[in-house]
């Protein structure tokens, strides 16, 4: 499995609209999606690919000179459980500690909204080192508390 970093805002916007309107569960607002797909033209993306089609992306922001935030990632739903998240966060990861990076933050939905979805998007994060800091509620709105969840990184 290849993880490449991707360079052109167009091929940003597409890869993330194609792959987040196939994640309803995750990613059913609309509008929300357009909000990612026009932010993510800006901020530093990886992929992996399979020919000319993404299998799964990941982009971040920088917050801090030694933070920055695990904005956005989809993998294809027929491709979960199959090392593509652990690998583009692995790949993030590298570049971010590299780069000066000591915490990653990572927003989601907070466990005081049940969702099967979201429980097995945070065993993924806690699974691969983060920890829960603070559930914000009526952060993104009144129906969708926001977890904040950090890792310590090793800078190098």
């Amino acid at each position: 499995m290849t993880v490449e970093e991707i360079a052109g805002a167009e091929e940003k916007q597409r890869i993330c609209a194609a792959i987040l309107r196939e994640l309803p569960q995750w990613f059913g607002i609309e509008e929300a999606i357009e909000r990612y797909v026009r932010s993510s033209a800006a901020l530093p993306m990886l992929a992996v690919r399979n020919g000319d089609d993404a299998e799964g992306f990941l982009a971040w922001k920088r917050h801090a000179p030694h933070a920055a935030e695990l904005y956005l990632m989809g993998v294809r739903p027929e491709l979960h459980g199959r090392g593509i998240g652990t690998a583009l966060l692995e790949a993030a990861e590298d570049r971010l500690e590299a780069d000066g990076v000591e915490y990653l933050q990572v927003k989601t939905l907070g466990p005081s909204r049940p969702s099967r979805g979201y429980e097995q998007t945070r065993r993924f994060y806690e699974v691969r080192g983060f920890r829960a800091l603070e559930e914000l509620p009526g952060y993104w709105d009144e129906d969708s508390p926001c977890l904040v969840m950090v890792k310590k990184l090793e800078c190098r």
